[in-house]
Parts: structure tokens; C-alpha cells; sequence
């Protein structure tokens, strides 16, 4: 079997700016990962290399034709996206790290950033709690171990609206069915990086095979820690915050650098099916008590 080609090797190939065609396996070349059927991949998402540009956020629209939303000032800081919807799947969020009675937020120099952001998208949860909830097969696994709603067999039943542990599903105003990353399923199959991936500069998103990001982010973490930052950690890595309730990991995680809920995340997220058994043990119990009191009052109103 033979080795791929090293990325600059195939770079020096394509120097010209003029191309007759579509670069076979151009991930190869801008995010260093051949893309294949049958692998599992995924975004890492270090939140202390975004600098809240939203060049994901345009990336984004602009290749999925997602129409705008939010237009107007928000007044949540420079955060006018606000969260995710039907037509935003990327979203920037701004956390600003305000003074309590005095105190400097941080301990970071004066004059220095005291901001949180952090790029989010859908999860692609090992076990989609969407996946599990939609009644028609609309919502899939693919070959590349994402998951996707196929809006011509979505009938708008809002079900995978309520179980995402993560709010990002969302019901589209415009067609009533059911919308969220793809993680570019389309430019997957034709051997592209996501959109959102391949327009972030600083290198906050990264896409690939999930074994190597997560060697990556233990890298990128350990190297946090040696800098002095001890509450640096992953979320939603095997056996890490993020990855409970069932879920098992998230095919796109994060390295943060605060509480979950900082970041609008769940702190402890589950699936709604672990909590079905529970909810019907204690529904049968109070049945039962309801049973017992009545035949209790039957006996006692038989006795006068």
C-alpha cells in the first residue's frame, strides 16, 4: 500500500493560482487529513487560540447559503449572533469577564483582555440524542461519523429539538423542518475541509481524524499547564465533562478555560433515553401509593 504524499511535497505541485480543476484531496493540503469513508472525524476547538474574528460564522453561511438572522445591535456586547439556530450553525460567543466588588477578574496584567470566546457548533454526540428521538429517519449517521438531517424526509415534528442535551437543534421559520451542522458533509464527500475549519486563522477549530485531534488537544493541554493555566481542561473527550449521561464523547470538543455554563455548555449533559426508566420506576411507585391510599379510604369508609 502506498504512503500519501506528503502535504508540502503535494503544496509544490499546486503553486500555481490558476487551476484547471478541483484539487484532488485537498484536505490533504490545507488541514494535513485525506478524508475517507468509514473514519471518524471531527473539530477540536481550543478556545484560547479564538480571537472572535467569526470568519467560521461567514465561512459558514456563505458555503451553506444559510440566509442572515439577528441583524440588528443585540446589546450582549459584540455578540449580535446571540446563539444557534435553523440559519446559524457556527456561533461566536463573547464572554466578557466583568469585576466583582473591586477585584480584577483575572489574574492577568492590567489592560489585558479579559474576554472568553469560544466558536460553537453541533456536538455530533457518539450517541446523538436527535438521532434517537427523530421518528421518520431524517437525521443519519454518515460514512465520516457525523450526523445529518435530511430536510426532504424531516416532517417538522420538533422532537430533536427538545432532546439535544445542547440546544443546537432548531426548527427553521422559513421551511419548519429541522436544521444544523452538517459539518459539511457535502465538502467531506468531494475531499474538502469543513468551511468553518478552513477559514479560521489562528487554528481554534481544527478538523481531522478524532484519534489524532485528540492527541493533539492532550498535547495542546499539557502544554497550557506547563504555562502556568491549571484550569485549562477538555470537554467532551472519553471520560471528561461533556461526555456523560450516555453520550459517550462528542466528535466536536473543546479545550476551555472556565465552568461549562460559562460557555452556555452543560456542565453534566445526558441523553433523555437514561432517564426514561427512572421517570417510569417513580411513576408507578406514586401509582402504586395512589392505589394503596385509595384502597386504604375504600376499607375505612366499608368499616362505618
Amino acid at each position: 500500500m502506498m504512503e500519501p504524499m506528503k502535504p508540502m511535497a503535494r503544496m509544490r505541485e499546486h503553486a500555481s493560482s490558476e487551476l484547471p480543476g478541483p484539487i484532488p484531496d485537498e484536505s490533504e493540503l490545507t488541514a494535513g487529513v485525506r478524508i475517507r469513508p468509514g473514519r471518524r472525524y471531527g473539530f477540536f476547538t481550543d478556545t484560547t487560540r479564538c480571537i472572535g474574528c467569526k470568519a467560521c460564522e461567514v465561512a459558514c453561511k456563505e458555503w451553506n447559503g444559510l440566509p442572515a438572522d439577528q441583524v440588528r445591535l443585540s446589546g450582549m456586547s459584540y455578540d449580535n449572533t446571540q446563539a444557534l439556530s435553523a440559519h446559524t450553525w457556527r456561533h461566536v460567543a463573547f464572554i466578557e469577564k466583568m469585576p466583582r466588588d473591586g477585584e480584577r477578574p483575572t489574574s492577568m496584567p492590567a489592560y489585558q483582555s479579559n474576554w472568553l470566546m469560544m466558536s460553537d457548533v453541533c456536538k455530533h454526540c457518539a450517541n446523538a440524542a436527535c438521532l434517537q428521538a427523530c421518528p421518520t429517519g431524517a437525521l443519519f449517521r454518515t460514512e465520516f461519523d457525523t450526523v445529518v438531517v435530511q430536510q426532504d424526509i424531516c416532517n417538522g415534528c420538533g422532537y430533536c429539538v427538545p432532546a439535544c442535551p445542547f440546544g443546537v437543534v432548531a426548527l427553521s421559520e422559513i421551511d419548519g423542518k429541522a436544521h444544523k451542522c452538517t459539518l459539511c458533509y457535502d465538502r467531506l464527500k468531494g475531499g474538502l475541509e469543513p468551511a468553518c475549519a478552513k477559514s479560521c486563522p489562528t487554528d481554534s477549530i481544527q478538523f481531522g481524524e478524532l484519534d489524532e485531534l485528540h492527541r493533539r488537544a492532550a498535547s495542546r493541554l499539557d502544554q497550557l499547564q506547563q504555562m502556568g493555566r491549571s484550569d485549562a481542561y477538555l470537554y467532551g473527550t472519553p471520560g471528561d465533562p461533556g461526555a456523560t449521561g450516555g453520550i459517550g464523547e462528542l466528535n466536536a470538543f473543546f479545550l476551555l478555560t472556565d465552568r461549562p455554563e460559562v460557555y452556555n455548555l452543560p456542565a453534566e449533559p445526558d441523553l433523555p433515553s437514561t432517564r426514561v426508566k427512572p421517570s417510569l420506576l417513580s411513576g408507578l411507585a406514586m401509582m402504586a401509593g395512589l392505589a394503596a391510599a385509595a384502597a386504604g379510604l375504600l376499607m375505612a369508609s366499608g368499616g362505618e
